[in-house]
């Protein structure tokens, strides 16, 4: 089982993420988070999950709970399943535990943290990647001259390079009917993987390794990123008012 060595989705990912599901909540679900992340809002606390893993010794167990290790023709029902837990499992110990009426009020405030951040990497293509290549972390390409990797491209380099912060990231999404966000909010987590599998297929194939890239590259395949983002957002919100609402 592969360990993901990058940071997912990089701060500003994750923090627009987090901003665009603030964005679609009702004001009741608002205040019950508000209440458990004892003020502080989603975006901010979206990156907790990647923070604590300097801490081994206390979060070590969620360290697996970033990614899954699928081949391309594999679905999430053929894989091989991590004993220790995946991104599915990991999600829905967070739902669980946050609908138990009977969980202490720290144990709601790591868990809803952390189902922020799973969130937003279930919709970042490579942590459904292939484990002989880490989730693309050992496919070694060049960003615009600098050594990187085709998994630091997809968490950090492409945003970072687009010099817009999580703020602007998350007011400028599409304009979407309210038909269109429901359509995207619908389905289960699994059909989700398999959604967001179909575009790891065309992310292996967008590059060769050693290959450079630049300004072609972020012209093709941006625009896949801001749109992630935003239906992770869109989902994210779904799973909180479900869970709060």
């Amino acid at each position: 089982m592969f360990a993901n060595t990058d940071v997912d989705w990089g701060q500003i990912g994750h923090r627009a993420t987090g901003q665009i599901a603030e964005n679609h909540l009702s004001k009741k679900v608002l205040r019950k988070i508000n209440k458990i992340l004892k003020g502080e809002r989603l975006a901010l606390v979206s990156t907790f999950a990647d923070e604590i893993k300097s801490d081994k010794a206390t979060y070590g167990k969620f360290y697996t709970w970033h990614y899954i290790n699928m081949d391309l023709d594999e679905t999430y029902k053929r894989t091989t399943k991590n004993p220790k837990g995946d991104l599915v499992t990991g999600i829905n110990t967070c739902i669980r535990i946050l609908k138990d009426k009977h969980s202490s009020a720290e144990d709601k405030n790591l868990y809803l943290k952390l189902l922020i951040h799973f969130i937003g990497d279930l919709h970042q293509p490579l942590h459904l990647g292939r484990p002989e290549d880490q989730g693309g972390n050992t496919i070694q390409v060049q960003w615009f001259g600098r050594r990187s990797n085709l998994h630091r491209v997809w968490d950090e380099d492409m945003i970072t390079s687009y010099k817009m912060g999580y703020w602007e990231l998350a007011s400028n999404t599409k304009q979407l009917t309210k038909a269109q966000i429901k359509a995207i909010q619908t389905g289960s987590l699994t059909d989700w993987v398999a959604e967001v599998h179909q575009i790891t297929k065309q992310v292996y194939a967008s590059v060769k390794p050693g290959e450079e890239l630049d300004y072609r590259y972020s012209y093709d395949y941006f625009s896949i990123v801001r749109d992630q983002l935003h239906i992770g957002g869109l989902r994210l919100a779904k799973i909180l008012e479900d869970i709060f609402g």
